[in-house]
């Protein structure tokens, strides 16, 4: 009976061994040829958050995910994609999450309308306040 959970857990193990000595993408340490795209590739990669860091973007990161992010991002602007067209594909891949810099969405806005009823509503606070003081 033993030998048969040694043998599930093996099989189980294997998979995921074998998922960590997978070698990066070509373009994931590597940059492109042409000295403008690589700038546009470059500058987009610092825009978009590594998913496993989160608190580094893809330019940055050495996880593998990054890694595999900067290779789609450099295959992507090579293949003559601008790089909001990239942007709109990871965003549509992985999420609004990964971007730094958020678009106004139907399901984002409420980002950008509570700041700004914050302040209009504190606004009104301290007008009210100071009025009846005056």
């Amino acid at each position: 009976m033993k030998g048969l959970f040694a043998l599930i857990a093996m099989m189980i193990a294997l998979p995921v061994a074998a998922q960590q000595s997978v070698p990066p993408a070509p373009y994931a340490y590597r940059q492109l040829e042409d000295p403008v795209l690589e700038a546009e590739a470059q500058e987009l990669m610092e825009t978009l958050r590594c998913l496993k860091c989160q608190s580094q973007s893809i330019a940055d990161s050495d996880a593998a995910m990054a890694g595999d992010m900067r290779h789609q991002v450099r295959i992507r602007i090579a293949s003559g994609e601008s790089p909001e067209e990239v942007r709109s594909w990871l965003v549509e891949r992985y999420g609004d999450y990964v971007s730094y810099e958020p678009v106004l969405s139907t399901r984002t806005w409420p980002l950008f309308a509570v700041p700004v009823i914050l302040v209009l509503v504190a606004g009104m606070l301290f007008w009210r306040r100071f009025r009846r003081r005056g």
